[in-house]
């Protein structure tokens, strides 16, 4: 369908691809005091709607639940097989203390922990006993020679049918670090299907952080409706508040499942309670699995020391708080030296991106760490809720521009051109989608990309119907995508498959600045691309298959925020399809087919 000429107030991208993402009751008045823009009258999309379901959400109470083993304990594993069971169901739960519509795996959320060494084989089956279908990504890891247990509905599988099972089986090749993993199938995730992927390092590098325990601090923004009827209000000639393209605005934010929210004047929830023994290094790894907004995590008198990112070992920042973008991962170390008592953690939901209020919105999700011999009784003084005391040690919030690999990086010269535009329009129809080269992408029903199986003649070539762009390279290819984010929201731009070198940023449009000349870029999977401002990625594409490259936004990816590169397609072609996801494909395709 053509869009109409007119689009989301200021919202234009114009994106250049070229060569050359326990019960809180003491805690009164939680609230921010941060720039909003543009903020409108709340808006309501059926919040706590009810359904039909038998089973309710298992808590994951106590530091134990978000605690792994570590490289050091896993260190003399050989490599082997490790198996998983995920069942995904509908369920029932109160995270936050106000019970909504789930779908989770196992009963739990966050969902299991994956944790494995480098080079394991992972062999996960999943269960799909939920209402709708669903497929399982694997943010971060490469499936070499696996792409399509890559895990993204409509380009690398079909989805996995209610009452259906599917085995993914791929084999780590050499990332290690922290990651996770999320349904990528519509908005799904939003609704529970998170957990997290630990890889651990076979041969540690000599710079590698030493500490003492390991443990797991997942954030988010968190909605109190379920995703897909949030997602129709979005996309409603009307808009969820009276303007189309406003997102859904989050309800509140949570620390490893758990989150307070005020209901008639008081607060509902529990906090989750983090024990770490005194005069030690404990780290921290920090997954932001959420769904629209950052979310800065600090914990009050403890300096965090940032040492990874998105897989990557970077050099020993310290840093006062540490802003996580959707999708994006951090490791900090934080030393328990000080008096042992109890003291806030802080997991601020950034409200920059919000267009209008939220009724009972409470932003600021706390959780506890507490110091080993410490009355379990205990919490920190509520006054000091508003009233962050910070470290104390003269520190600021994490600047990205400063993280560098501690592995120093010399990335190659570009080798391949592209260019794409990207918007946000009202169509004829009045719906609101996101375009790219006016291409606003939906995952086709039982014909995903990689089953398609193109060729090296089809170079540059749009194969497929006007919800599919596809940028194809045929062989080995070093690719700049050059970024001009023209929009006044930032986006955190994910790539499947790959990592790419962040290799120049600037305000304003790109004018041909030399990015050459940068020293030792930081290297990741996911980056945030502010507004107004131009962004140089640029990636080896030496891994044949089809992959997403798409904002982590939730509700921007439903609608069609999203183009394709299709790598090595010859290679990609040769690969043996397992006839499980080939069957499942005949059954979404007939589906489709009935409706």
């Amino acid at each position: 369908m053509a869009p109409a000429q007119r689009s989301k107030h200021a919202h234009t991208i114009v994106i250049l691809l070229v060569a050359g993402v326990a019960l809180l009751a003491l805690v009164l008045g939680l609230g921010l005091g941060l720039g909003l823009r543009n903020r409108n009258k709340d808006a309501s999309a059926a919040s706590g709607a009810t359904s039909n379901l038998s089973s309710q959400l298992t808590a994951q109470n106590g530091s134990h639940a978000f605690f792994i083993r570590g490289a050091a304990a896993m260190a003399k594993d050989p490599p082997q097989t490790r198996e998983y069971n995920f069942t995904i169901s509908n369920v029932r739960g109160a995270p936050a203390g106000v019970e909504k519509d789930m779908v989770v795996v196992n009963n739990i959320w966050p969902g299991p922990t994956i944790e494995v060494n480098q080079h394991d084989r992972v062999v996960i089956r999943v269960m799909n006993r939920a209402q709708n279908a669903t497929a399982i990504h694997w943010h971060g890891l490469y499936q070499r020679g696996t792409p399509f247990y890559d895990g993204t509905h409509g380009i690398t599988q079909c989805g996995i049918p209610p009452g259906q099972d599917l085995v993914y089986n791929f084999t780590l090749g050499d990332f290690s670090g922290t990651t996770w993993w999320h349904s990528h199938y519509m908005t799904q995730y939003t609704d529970g299907v998170t957990g997290a992927f630990i890889v651990h390092p076979t041969n540690a590098t000599v710079s590698a952080p030493t500490y003492d325990t390991d443990s797991l601090i997942q954030v988010g923004d968190m909605y109190h409706t379920i995703s897909d009827k949030l997602l129709a209000a979005f996309t409603s000639p009307s808009g969820i508040d009276g303007t189309p393209g406003d997102e859904p605005v989050p309800d509140t934010g949570t620390i490893n499942g758990m989150g307070q929210y005020g209901v008639n004047g008081s607060q509902v929830g529990t906090c989750y309670k983090l024990t770490l023994a005194p005069n030690a290094t404990h780290r921290l790894r920090i997954i932001n699995s959420g769904s629209f907004a950052d979310v800065r995590f600090s914990v009050d008198g403890h300096p965090l020391t940032v040492v990874e990112t998105d897989g990557v070992e970077v050099a020993p920042y310290v840093v006062e708080a540490v802003q996580v973008s959707v999708a994006q991962r951090y490791s900090v170390l934080l030393t328990t030296n000080n008096t042992a008592g109890v003291y806030w953690m802080r997991a601020v939901v950034q409200e920059d991106m919000f267009t209008y209020d939220q009724p009972g919105f409470n932003g600021n999700a706390l959780g506890v760490l507490q110091y080993t011999g410490v009355d379990n009784s205990t919490m920190p003084d509520p006054g000091l809720v508003d009233n962050n005391p910070g470290t104390g040690k003269n520190l600021t919030l994490m600047d990205t521009a400063l993280l560098r690999p501690a592995s120093k990086q010399h990335p190659p010269k570009a080798t391949l051109t592209y260019k794409i535009t990207v918007s946000f329009q009202v169509t004829a129809d009045n719906g609101f989608f996101a375009f790219i080269n006016s291409t606003s992408w939906t995952p086709l029903s039982g014909s995903p990309t990689l089953f398609s199986h193109l060729g090296a003649d089809t170079v540059g070539a749009n194969t497929f119907d006007n919800s599919q762009l596809i940028l194809t390279s045929p062989n080995s290819e070093v690719i700049d995508l050059i970024i001009d984010n023209l929009d006044d929201g930032d986006h955190p731009f994910h790539l499947h498959g790959y990592k790419f070198w962040i290799m120049g940023t600037g305000d304003g449009r790109y004018q041909g600045q030399d990015v050459d000349d940068v020293v030792n870029p930081l290297l990741r999977d996911t980056h945030l691309i502010p507004s107004f401002t131009w962004t140089v990625l640029r990636f080896v594409a030496n891994n044949p298959g089809a992959w997403a490259f798409h904002c982590h936004i939730s509700w921007h990816m439903a609608i069609g925020l999203l183009v394709q590169f299709y790598t090595m397609p010859t290679e990609a072609a040769g690969l043996l399809l397992p006839q499980d996801m080939v069957d499942q494909c005949s059954t979404e395709g007939a589906s489709a087919r009935v409706r």
